[in-house]
Formats: structure tokens, sequence, C-alpha cells
């Protein structure tokens, strides 16, 4: 067990420093921020006194990725924590400053701006009011966008989650080798032979396993650790990592890089030529097995991302309700809210499972797609057994 966690820690560092980069680049741009307040929202507030609920508002701001992290208030006096912006263009080369200094989408800085939490260049290089400003398409065509979103530090908290928890684990084994498992070691290694003997070993083969454990144990703890964090209301919680579908792209890209690359010549045949189908169904057969083998990710991406993203807005609706009613009559909102609040908690605690299943569910997948790749079929090792059954039958 030492030398498989050992393994894993390994592989773990490996997979992480390279998830963490192309996750910054698979940042979606046109995502609204959490704490963006349009002008005219402005104008409407000052002219009617107080701004009415927005429950669209609400939960949008806290689905999607953002340029700050929001940890509490409303409005110009709200507080969140400020993110690195981080952006390279040809012209004016390397920039890098924090997200207040767009003051919420307010102001520009170095000749940019947000923009629907999209950060555009402009041609006023002085800060000036954004609303003002007037984008400049030649360079916001070239920018890079590199920077350090709510997502991405949320990943980079669950990275050093994952390697304080198993790190841990490792030294214990190390230090006490041979004895029964306490303190992280017991939290963690039922979880680990789960993964290895009902998921593994039951998906790929008793024998062949082993070298896709690392990657599975990974992407497991990845998206259960993500999406327990996601409900947690409190900074370094709160932060829909795996109900981004640019997340799940990812973790589905690298599934199916791992099983085209592991791919037996067994699997290639049966999906460019299956044997014994006649040529002419070949015509038709071969494209709809290659599109198929595109599809198996596609569909493993939409399933976590549509399953955690609609838990959020479930639970985000029902608490709506309360500022809803309330707004109609204040009885009403008190009557509506033990209703609310009871089912929000409901919700949560549903949700605690479905964190479980989601990420037992992604890694079955992936590890069923592992061993179809490198199966070898019942041909040659079932031969015997299917004569034996039709003499039977």
């Amino acid at each position: 067990m030492a030398n498989k966690i050992n393994l894993f820690k390994h592989f773990l560092i490996l997979f992480l420093l390279l998830f963490a980069n192309v996750s910054v680049f698979a940042y979606d741009p046109d995502n609204k921020p959490v704490v963006k307040h349009q002008h005219a929202d402005d104008h409407a507030s000052a002219n009617h006194g107080t701004k009415k609920f927005n429950a669209g508002e609400l939960i949008i701001g806290h689905i999607t990725d953002a340029h700050d992290w929001h940890i509490a208030g409303e409005g110009e006096h709200s507080i969140s924590l400020p993110l690195p912006v981080i952006v390279y263009s040809k012209e004016r080369g390397l920039s890098i400053f924090l997200s207040n200094k767009f003051q919420h989408g307010h102001k520009t800085y170095k000749g940019y701006k947000l923009e629907k939490n999209h950060i555009v260049a402009v041609h006023e290089m002085d800060v000036v009011d954004a609303h003002h400003a007037t984008i400049n398409e030649e360079v916001t065509n070239g920018l890079w966008d590199i920077s350090i979103t709510k997502n991405v530090l949320a990943m980079f908290v669950s990275f050093a989650l994952m390697l304080w928890l198993f790190i841990s684990a490792a030294k214990m084994y190390k230090r006490n080798p041979g004895q029964a498992p306490k303190g992280m070691q017991g939290l963690l290694e039922p979880l680990i032979i789960f993964v290895r003997d009902d998921i593994a070993k039951s998906a790929i083969g008793e024998k062949r396993y082993h070298k896709y454990m690392p990657f599975l144990l990974t992407v497991f703890f990845f998206i259960w650790i993500n999406n327990l964090l996601g409900l947690i209301p409190i900074i370094p919680g709160g932060a829909n990592v795996t109900g981004n579908i640019a997340i799940g792209m990812v973790l589905a890209a690298i599934v199916f890089i791992i099983t085209v690359v592991t791919a037996n010549k067994h699997y290639w045949r049966h999906i460019l030529a299956m044997p014994g189908v006649p040529i002419g169904v070949l015509v038709l057969l071969t494209p709809i097995e290659i599109f198929g083998m595109f599809l198996k990710p596609f569909v493993l991406m939409i399933r976590l991302f549509a399953n955690m993203l609609a838990g959020h807005i479930i639970a985000l609706s029902f608490f709506s309700l309360i500022f809803i009613f309330a707004e109609m009559n204040t009885g009403l909102g008190w009557g509506v809210g033990v209703f609310s609040v009871a089912f929000t908690i409901f919700m949560g605690m549903l949700e605690l499972l479905v964190c479980f299943l989601q990420a037992y569910v992604f890694t079955l997948l992936a590890a069923m797609y592992f061993g179809s790749a490198i199966d070898e079929g019942h041909d040659k090792h079932n031969h015997h057994d299917d004569l034996d059954h039709s003499r039977n039958f």
C-alpha cells in the first residue's frame, strides 16, 4: 500500500501541474462576474431608492467564474478578494495587476476593462469610466488572458489539500509499516481500496489495472474534494469548479488521450473494421464507431458539468424564493422562508451524496473506457467455453 501511495503521490504532482496550466487556458471568458453591477442598474437604484432583488443575477453570480472572490456585502460596499490579472499582447506586452483596479467593472486600467467578465483592450490608456471607453478590437483579438480566476484559485486550494492529505498518509505508512491504519490513513485507505477493488479491478481487470490507478485515484479525489468545497459558502469554498464545463472538458480530454494512447490492436480493429462484418456494412458502421469514440468523452464531460450545475441552481432557486416573496409581503417572506430553508438544507444533504456519486461515476466510466481499450477480446480466450455452452444448449 505504501508503494502505491508513493507512486500516486509522484503522479499526482505531475498531473496537477499539467491540469492547472491547461485549466487556466480553458477558462470560459463569457461568464458573468460575481460582483459586476451595470451603470444602468446603479442609475435605477438611485431613482427608485432600493434595488429589487434579482434572482437570476444572484444565481449566475454564484455558479460562474470571476476575476475576484466575493466574500460578503453587495454593490460598491461589497467585500471581495482581488485576484491577479495577467494579460499579454504583442502590442502592449505583459501586464500584471490585481482585479480591484477595475473597481467592479466601472473603471479601466492600463488600457483594459472588464466586459461581461472578459478582459478586453480599450483605446484609452489612462484610468477612465469603463462605460465610456471604446474597445480596441485589434488588440483584443490578439490578447492572451491567463489570469488567476476564482475557479483557478479554488483548484490550487484543492491541489494543496490533496497533496497534504496523501503526503501525510504516505509518511504515516513509512513510520508505521505493517500496522493498522489510523488518523489520515484510516480516512483515505478505505477510499483508495474502494477505487482499486470496485472501480479499477472490476472495469479494467485484475492484471492490468495497476498502471491506471494513479490517474483514477487523482481524478476521483479531485472531483470529490472540489464538489465538497463547492458546498461551503465561505472562502476557500463556494467556487463552482466541477460545474464549469471547461473543467469537465479538460478531464474528459485527458481520459480520451489515455484511452487512445493505451489502446491495443484489438480495440482499433473493432473501431476501424469490425471482424466478421461485410464491407458494405463497414461503410456505415465504421464512421459510427469513430463518432462513438469521440462521443464517449463528450458525454462524460456533460454528465459531470450538468449534474453539478443543476444542483447549485436548484438550491439557490429555492433560497431566492425567500427574498422574492419578502418583497411582496414581509409575513409571506417569513412563511416561505421556513419551507425554503428546510428544502435548501435537504438539498445540501442530498448534494453531499451527489458529490461522491459524481466522482464515482466519472471514475468508473473512465475505467470502463480504459478497460475496453486494452481488452484482448473473447475470440481466443473463450473459444472452447463458447463451444461447450453451445453443446449444452
